[in-house]
């Protein structure tokens, strides 16, 4: 028995199976990724031209509801179709307003329209070397990539509220590529879909795909937005991901440790800037006040396999501002987060660690030091601007390079132990102990 030959949307489909697939296939896909179209927005160039791209300040994606080729050799997406072509340059990562993280970032081109396979227009369409059955989404894992912070931040969070909707059916490509990065995320990533990455660096073979999403849509600071995520996805929905994706046990801290037994505290060592200058007095004093303490050095937060399975264990975490705390995002609900808040950065504590953590269903508390705790007093003097008028404001006046070099590059903390003592008491009775 022959077989068809049919042209859907500008691809040669030669088998009567496969045709049945892609169709199936593809009026799931086209549902789902009306989704993606937020309420108050016009779905109609979805719908009728399957292409349509969004913009914001964070952010560039573009919907692709209808076949599409794409060419790795050139970093090139074609999107068929009898329209005049467009041609749309798409940085594929979620922190477009930042030129230090897009500076790392490779464009991905995307053709739309002036060629069909069917058609008098074509513009030599490449062949597929490669055919998929399943919505591909391409992202990059450059920027920012190496801060734990930033990975979680425009990458895995904004992955999550993009592919948690298509439940593993999905093509993930990576541009680029980094081999650190895939290990350390293989597990996340293996959880999301269920198909090998495709790294976009590599030369040759065209992939065919039915559809797919160029780009990550960016919500907030370790944040979802869940009025704007298909799904409705919320931060609580992303942790129970996580706990699934690593295999982690302990949703509430009530599950933890008995009450005869001494509660877990995460203590988050850090060796340049921002470090604890009487760490080892700290640690004392944590045990003396009732809490177990472990000691994470930076070399173990790399290895999320089982730094978060750790992480999952403890019902209090402790750290001065820094990277070290998006760690948060393991700790059970209603476990506390203690940030020790350095001179200048209240606003970036509070945004980046503090309310997000309240959000994800944590306790949180700060510590703020006073200026007596900060090595810049001994560095600058007591009446220097810095130190005299204590006023951050006008050192960010100045200028972002000068503020971080003083607040974050230059400094360090020296806790005041009697005054740490009752945010540890605090913490204790916040957990029932």
């Amino acid at each position: 028995m022959m077989s068809s030959s049919v042209v859907l949307n500008g691809l040669k489909v030669d088998d009567d199976t496969a045709l049945f697939n892609i169709i199936e296939v593809k009026e799931t896909q086209d549902i789902l990724l009306r989704r993606f179209v937020n309420k108050g927005e016009d779905p109609t160039q979805l719908d009728t031209e399957g292409f349509v791209c969004k913009s914001d300040i964070h952010s560039d994606v573009c919907l692709i509801s209808k076949p599409l080729i794409m060419d790795k050799d050139s970093s090139t997406v074609c999107v068929p179709s009898n329209d005049t072509q467009t041609k749309y340059i798409i940085k594929p990562y979620a922190r477009k307003g930042e030129d230090a993280a897009m500076n790392a970032v490779s464009p991905v081109q995307i053709l739309h329209g002036n060629g069909n396979r069917n058609s008098t227009t074509n513009y030599n369409l490449p062949a597929c070397n490669f055919t998929h059955n399943v919505p591909a989404v391409v992202f990059s894992s450059g920027g920012y990539s190496g801060s734990g912070f930033h990975e979680i931040n425009e990458v895995i969070i904004p992955l999550f509220s993009t592919c948690r909707l298509f439940d593993k059916e999905v093509q993930l490509v990576i541009s680029d590529y980094k081999p650190f990065w895939i290990k350390k995320y293989k597990k996340y990533v293996s959880h999301l879909s269920r198909y090998p990455v495709i790294n976009m660096a590599e030369s040759g073979g065209v992939h065919c795909f039915p559809g797919g999403i160029v780009g990550l849509k960016y919500h907030d600071n370790l944040g979802l937005n869940s009025s704007e995520v298909p799904g409705g996805y919320s931060m609580s929905d992303f942790k129970q991901f996580l706990r699934e994706a690593y295999d982690i046990k302990v949703e509430n801290v009530a599950q933890l440790i008995p009450v005869k037994e001494k509660p877990r505290l995460l203590l988050i060592s850090r060796k340049r800037t921002r470090r604890f200058l009487n760490e080892d007095e700290l640690v004392k004093l944590m045990e003396e006040v009732g809490f177990e303490v472990v000691v994470a050095a930076p070399n173990m937060t790399r290895n999320l396999d089982e730094f978060g399975g750790l992480v999952n264990t403890c019902s209090v975490m402790v750290g001065v501002h820094g990277a070290g705390l998006t760690n948060e995002i393991f700790l059970a609900d209603g476990a506390v987060m203690i940030q020790v808040v350095p001179l200048g950065l209240d606003w970036v504590s509070t945004n980046y660690f503090g309310a997000p953590g309240i959000k994800m269903g944590l306790k949180y508390l700060e510590y703020k030091i006073e200026v007596e705790e900060s090595s810049l007093l001994s560095m600058y003097g007591p009446d220097h601007p810095y130190i005299k008028k204590h006023d951050p404001g006008s050192v960010y006046l100045m200028g972002y390079a000068t503020a971080r070099t003083v607040y974050i590059d230059q400094q360090s903390v020296k806790i005041n132990l009697v005054r740490f003592r009752e945010i540890l008491v605090q913490a204790l009775n916040l957990i029932g102990r």
